[in-house]
């Protein structure tokens, strides 16, 4: 049960978090207005979509995104203005210890952690994937895919090349499969185009050449025989084939992951494992940063704390700077390492938890002098 020093600093804690998370995204949307201000007149965009479909979504990923740094920032500000008024020597003095005081800090962390949790997982896949939808409808007049020569693992033998794709129509143009056993090609398809029907959820070829490869059967192996083959040739106008292989594959990077929730995209990546593409430590990354850049929060509140529970030369300034320091090394030390997980440096759950790590480590440093 919360006693009233529990509520008092929680109370300040939240409050002082809210605003100042609110007053960081309404500078934001002032400054995105502003730049995008002239494509919302011209294009006549109505202004439901551009609340709700665009800055509504526009706001979990931001408040999200900065939430660590400013709940350091939150605790950081209200906590040295209480050391300062000399209130913790006061709560001290009662008889009160120091692990006593972080429970309110602590509880508060979790309330904020859990929603990022919650956030990254649930909610923000969802916005983003709306968000997405209105840019790419009026901001980018239509997403446009500009990759060619295309290779796909679309099984445990099956390679799939397209020479280009028109995700507008869904459209693959100059497309091969082909079936590798042992090392040799046992089947062979090409075709001008093929096109997705959205119906049957299959493809139409056209133009379409097949070749396949019969190895002979009932080889005297006594004899040392050597197998024999056969080839068979046809071609046909049209064709519609069923592969593992859907528009959804072609779009662009953030609308394959960023718009999957926790289960999506864990099934998303044993798929692509399964089919042995080269990115899947970029999904994995996304996956693992999703769990471990909420628990910056825990981490980042306890250095907050330690921090800014005594009073220091400088007053509260020096204290704000150095919790902006400090939260602007985590970030470019989570973007850091989560490139390096994805070029496969590193492991990605290693690499993607290490910024936690080293600021644990920074954390229980300053608690043990706070301590003192």
């Amino acid at each position: 049960m919360l006693k009233i020093l529990d509520r008092y600093i929680l109370g300040k804690f939240i409050k002082t978090f809210v605003f100042s998370i609110s007053l960081i995204l309404l500078i934001f949307i002032v400054f995105d207005i502003k730049e995008k201000l002239s494509t919302f007149t011209t294009k006549q965009i109505p202004l439901n979509e551009i609340v709700f479909d665009y800055y509504l979504m526009f706001l979990p990923y931001y408040g999200n995104y900065f939430s660590p740094m400013f709940t350091f920032i939150s605790v950081v500000f209200f906590t040295s203005k209480m050391a300062h008024q000399s209130e913790f020597i006061a709560i001290l003095s009662s008889g009160t210890s120091f692990n006593r005081i972080l429970r309110p800090y602590i509880i508060g962390a979790a309330l904020i952690g859990l929603t990022s949790l919650a956030l990254n997982h649930f909610v923000i896949p969802k916005a983003f994937e709306i968000k997405i939808g209105f840019e790419d409808k009026y901001i980018n007049n239509g997403y446009s895919s500009d990759a060619q020569n295309i290779h796909k693992k679309i099984g445990a033998n099956k390679l799939l090349y397209l020479e280009s794709y028109d995700n507008r129509i869904n459209t693959a143009y100059k497309v091969s499969i082909e079936e590798i056993v042992n090392n040799k090609q046992i089947y062979y398809l090409s075709c001008n185009d093929m096109v997705w029907d959205s119906v049957n959820k299959n493809w139409i070829m056209s133009n379409v050449y097949e070749r396949r490869l019969i190895v002979q059967n009932n080889l005297d192996t006594l004899k040392n025989q050597k197998p024999l083959y056969r080839q068979t040739a046809v071609f046909t106008t049209t064709k519609t084939i069923s592969i593992p292989f859907t528009p959804e594959e072609m779009w662009r990077y953030e609308s394959k992951i960023e718009t999957m929730n926790y289960w999506e995209l864990k099934d998303y990546i044993q798929k692509e494992t399964l089919k042995g593409s080269d990115m899947v430590a970029v999904y994995e990354v996304e996956s693992y940063r999703r769990t471990s850049f909420p628990f910056a929060t825990f981490i980042l509140t306890m250095i907050g704390v330690c921090v800014s529970s005594k009073k220091v030369r400088g007053g509260v300034g020096i204290q704000i700077a150095l919790g902006l320091f400090l939260s602007s090394i985590y970030i470019m030390l989570m973007y850091v390492f989560t490139t390096i997980a994805k070029t496969g440096f590193a492991p990605p759950l290693i690499a993607v938890w290490i910024p936690n790590l080293i600021f644990s480590a920074i954390a229980f440093y300053f608690y043990s002098n706070a301590q003192k």
